[in-house]
């Protein structure tokens, strides 16, 4: 009998590897399915290493990015610094960052909180939540904007010039230009993830503001912070209207960089 019972034991472990498989991949295939139309997805996430709850959320955003591949999903993670009272403050934090998540919250419910999710600047969900995700995601690629942006980075040191064109009607609109670092690491010692080792995707480390004139074609110079390189991080900009809030257009800016020349 033990050869039965072991064959036995060994189908299930089988079945329940290939379940796991599935479950893993189950989202995978819904962003597969999700991707239709003309559409884009910018999903601003508002985390904290400070928040026990926000790392399943860093880790969902962080595939939503890797398994968008070069469709047209851009992840941005806003670190806010109103956990650093908690015991942690977390070196991605900034209150311009908070301070971003307050104004967005006069759009929704009011309500401020970590993780959030906000996505093209015309709804929010829970950060973590999967199937609020995979909604959000079908309804923005399969939407039909009247705007679009291309944008072109030649970094020279720590100064990045980005040219860009639009097209549209960019009235009303403002240009967001977000400096993303793709991945660190942190080692969490206080705070609600004492002990943790956190790992973080699209960080954004700084985030800039250009209004525009109504002009179609321009370019716009700014510092990059210290370690920035054109392997490891990326520039995407975005259209958003001022009054609304609403996000128009975005991309993802082709980056080259130049020597520097001694002096």
């Amino acid at each position: 009998m033990k050869p039965i019972k072991l064959s036995i034991i060994g189908a299930a472990f089988a079945l329940l590897i290939v379940t796991a498989a599935l479950v893993n991949n189950s989202f995978a295939s819904k962003t597969n399915r999700s991707v239709v139309g003309d559409g884009f997805a910018v999903l601003e996430l508002f985390t904290s290493e400070g928040c026990s709850s926000c790392p399943p959320a860093d880790e969902l955003l962080a595939r939503i990015q890797q398994e968008a591949g070069d469709r047209p999903v851009y992840v941005l993670a806003y670190h806010v610094d109103y956990w650093d009272h908690q015991g942690w403050k977390d070196v991605f934090g900034s209150s311009q960052f908070s301070k971003r998540q307050y104004q967005y919250s006069q759009q929704f419910s009011g309500l401020v909180y970590t993780p959030q999710v906000i996505v093209n600047g015309k709804s929010e969900f829970t950060g973590g939540d999967e199937n609020a995700a995979e909604w959000a995601l079908k309804k923005a690629l399969s939407a039909k904007p009247n705007e679009s942006i291309s944008l072109q980075g030649q970094q020279t040191g720590r100064e990045m010039k980005v040219d860009f064109q639009l097209e549209g009607n960019t009235k009303g609109n403002k240009l967001m230009i977000a400096v993303v670092e793709k991945h660190a690491v942190s080692n969490v010692t206080r705070g609600e993830n004492q002990g943790r080792t956190l790992s973080h995707a699209q960080i954004v480390r700084k985030l800039y503001t250009f209004n525009l004139q109504d002009e179609k074609n321009g370019s716009q110079q700014f510092e990059l912070p210290a370690g920035f390189n054109v392997k490891d991080w990326e520039i995407v900009g975005f259209l958003q209207n001022t009054g609304s809030g609403v996000i128009n257009a975005a991309g993802r800016a082709k980056l080259s960089s130049s020597p520097v020349t001694a002096q």
